[in-house]
């Protein structure tokens, strides 16, 4: 029986659509805190474990929150361009 599902950018896996939810969470948390006049940063090793999941194009040698922030359009990164559009690849991996 397989367990991989449709998404929107594709067919994904389990662990996909975990690190989906992950990215959702943080980003959106950010979201709310910012609103809030708030600082909020989240565990670096989370951060590094969905963008090695979901953003296979993302710098590796930058911090992995303000890395996340900018794989989703919501930060810039020093040497990159801001990024205006983004998506993640939830594809099974082997």
């Amino acid at each position: 029986m397989t367990t991989d599902a449709h998404h929107v950018h594709g067919t994904s896996d389990p662990e996909g659509f975990a690190a989906m939810g992950i990215v959702e969470t943080l980003v959106h948390t950010h979201d709310l805190a910012e609103g809030l006049g708030l600082t909020w940063t989240p565990p670096a090793d989370l951060c590094s474990r969905v963008l090695a999941r979901l953003f296979p194009d993302a710098p590796t040698s930058t911090d992995p929150w303000p890395t996340l922030l900018w794989a989703t359009s919501r930060a810039e990164l020093p040497g990159r361009p801001r990024l205006t559009t983004w998506r993640w690849y939830g594809a099974p991996r082997s």
